[in-house]
């Protein structure tokens, strides 16, 4: 029985969803999705990664099929297969481990560069406000960040479309402002667009500075006639009603004009104090993703990536040894080989296992590093109050575990990189306002209770002692 022939359906049906969506809207998402083959009950289309997948099933999936119906007269679903087309989206389907054990492999995962045919632009100046090496093919793709460096990377090609705003969020050192320049050295390399960087903390000093030069309009002109905006730690911003009333304004007039805004901070928007509602409100509006610290191969493919690009002699064993004793972050793993490539200049040889051991001696000591982990936390909190850990997890709202279970959300928010979320998750599938709702009342509470700051210092230090343990 031959397989029946859905392509001309599919065909029509696209056709006809092009007339209900913006052409620059139906270009980024069915720019990439092609027709495949179709079986007597079903269709399948392919996209060219993960991201594309998982956007379009949200976003188009129902529509599609609907259509499809409309069309055939028959309930047809539609299945999405991943066909990458080049390197920029093939990175993201390499597994951690393909990187781990294949240095080609690797350097595919890190590189963005399109492969299709076409002439090489002229090379361009820098971007003066950018800096060179920020860029999509220095920056290594994990588990923990392959989401926001796809969306990033759709952001660059189609700015102001899709996405916008785009907030990149997460804890130190982990590769935010690296990402939000890579966008802005794409944008640069391939456009004529306007690119302003900048940290919310010089955007808060040249509002001041304007205004005690009254010079508000050079600074809004400034501000408000780019095509790309690019603002890092937007935390910055709380507390801060006059500098927030600005933005706000500079956002809605970016934001109308259909030009791409792009923001970094350390935490979630929902957990910014005193900020306003509508500037908080804007900042959720687009695409929020969340950068988490990187795993073992990622720390690996990070520091062989730095490596390479460096041409410094350190063999993979000191990778292999840095990449498992370092885990908060990004910055800390450069802080490692930065060290180790000081020593490696001084007595001009290759540093052997037991010398970097040596070197990096404090740094694998540092409680930092230590394996501390939420359900360690709850041990250690469970075990000081004669509690279990089950109860600090359970819904119990005697006032005895209640405090302890507060106290354990504050200690874990206050020395490991954990987002809120994951905290509530992992106390009984409780909301991230929860865990954001405790922590205040702990800090209300050792305002009040001289004796509350020692108990807990006294926690975190058992905390640490048993994450040296393990």
């Amino acid at each position: 029985m031959s397989e029946p022939g859905y392509e001309v359906f599919w065909r029509e049906a696209i056709s006809q969803i092009r007339t209900i969506l913006t052409e620059q809207e139906f270009s980024v998402w069915f720019g990439v999705l092609e027709y495949l083959r179709s079986g007597e009950n079903e269709v399948i289309a392919s996209v060219p990664s993960t991201f594309y997948r998982d956007q379009i099933k949200i976003r188009y999936q129902e529509i599609i099929e609907t259509t499809l119906k409309g069309l055939t007269g028959k309930d047809l679903p539609v299945e999405f297969e991943i066909h990458p087309r080049n390197k920029a989206e093939s990175a993201a389907e390499i597994t951690n481990e393909e990187v781990k054990k294949n240095d080609s492999s690797r350097k595919k995962a890190v590189s963005f560069e399109d492969s299709r045919e076409k002439s090489p632009p002229q090379p361009k100046d820098p971007h003066p406000q950018l800096r060179e090496d920020y860029t999509f093919d220095r920056y290594v793709i994990g588990e923990n960040n392959n989401f926001a460096a796809n969306a990033a990377l759709a952001i660059s090609r189609n700015p102001g479309t899709a996405y916008n705003p785009f907030l990149i969020y997460g804890g130190v050192g982990l590769g935010k402002t690296h990402l939000m320049q890579a966008i802005g050295n794409y944008i640069h390399e391939n456009s004529s667009s306007k690119i302003i960087y900048t940290t919310a903390e010089n955007f808060t000093n040249e509002f001041i500075q304007s205004l005690n030069e009254k010079g508000m309009a050079a600074f809004k002109n400034r501000y408000r006639h780019v095509d790309i905006l690019l603002i890092d730690d937007i935390h910055f911003l709380e507390n801060k009603s006059g500098t927030q009333e600005e933005l706000f304004f500079t956002y809605e007039a970016l934001y109308n004009s259909k030009k791409q805004i792009v923001f970094t901070c350390d935490r979630p928007v929902s957990e910014l104090k005193n900020l306003t509602e509508r500037l908080r409100n804007r900042f959720e509006r687009g695409l929020n993703v969340d950068l988490h610290p990187p795993n073992y191969e990622t720390r690996f493919a990070i520091l062989k990536n730095k490596v390479a690009a460096g041409n410094i002699p350190i063999p993979d064993g000191v990778l292999d040894l840095i990449s498992k004793n370092v885990s908060t972050n990004i910055r800390d793993l450069e802080a490692a080989l930065t060290k180790l490539t000081a020593f490696v200049n001084m007595v001009h040889q290759p540093v052997t296992i037991e010398q970097a051991q040596h070197l990096l001696r404090d740094m694998f000591a540092s409680p930092r590093q230590a394996n501390i982990s939420i359900e360690l936390i709850q041990k250690v909190v469970a075990e000081y109050f004669s509690l279990s850990a089950n109860d600090l997890k359970s819904k119990k709202r005697v006032q005895n575990i209640v405090y302890a279970r507060q106290l354990a959300m504050y200690i874990v928010r206050d020395i490991t990189e954990y987002s809120t979320t994951e905290i509530g998750q992992s106390f009984g599938g409780r909301d991230h306002t929860t865990v954001m709702y405790s922590c205040d009342k702990i800090e209300e509470r050792m305002k009040a209770d001289p004796n509350l700051e020692p108990t807990i210092e006294s926690l975190k230090r058992l905390v640490k002692e048993a994450g040296a343990k393990l």
